[in-house]
């Protein structure tokens, strides 16, 4: 009797060949890049690999499609976070310009605190970088977002709380 990896691999493989051309053709309309497309597809059914499909999928496309569309929002912050990286990286003096691998690992960071954060408020998050980031206290925060120091305070525990159960 195969074992649920097997089965769940099985299934995806039938997914796979199945759909996998539609929903690179789905993805290259969204993106406009063939490869960009390939990329996204490839993620998508890795993404299947460590998720619980259901038992039965009657609307297999419905299903790719919000899946893929995850990964696609995914790229698409990770895009916008590499371009605002890359943004302060050109206001800097050329002597104080990190190097390729320092760049990539503050890359990475970065994208790692965007996907810890991303189940805050908007708030939560702001108030959590000017603390981190910008070194403010609450009073100055809270004055900074127009609210009071107590939900200051309240977004912070929020935001210390995710980053306590991400350890």
């Amino acid at each position: 009797m195969p074992s649920d990896t097997a089965l769940l691999q099985q299934r995806i493989h039938v997914l796979y060949s199945d759909h996998q051309g539609w929903l690179q053709a789905w993805l290259r309309k969204k993106l406009g890049c063939h490869h960009r497309a390939q990329d996204l597809t490839h993620d998508t059914f890795v993404r299947l690999l460590g998720a619980r499909l259901p038992r039965e999928l009657e609307e297999p496309r419905a299903y790719l499609t919000t899946v893929a569309r995850h990964v696609l929002f995914n790229h698409q912050r990770r895009q916008k976070l590499e371009q605002a990286w890359l943004a302060e990286l050109a206001q800097l003096p050329p002597a104080t310009v990190p190097s390729v691998e320092e760049r990539a690992i503050v890359l990475e960071t970065l994208l790692a605190i965007d996907a810890l954060l991303q189940g805050l408020s908007t708030r939560a998050r702001q108030a959590f970088l000017l603390s981190q980031l910008d070194g403010l206290g609450y009073a100055d925060i809270a004055q900074e977002l127009g609210v009071s120091v107590s939900r200051v305070r309240q977004y912070m525990a929020q935001a210390l709380a995710r980053c306590y159960a991400a350890l």
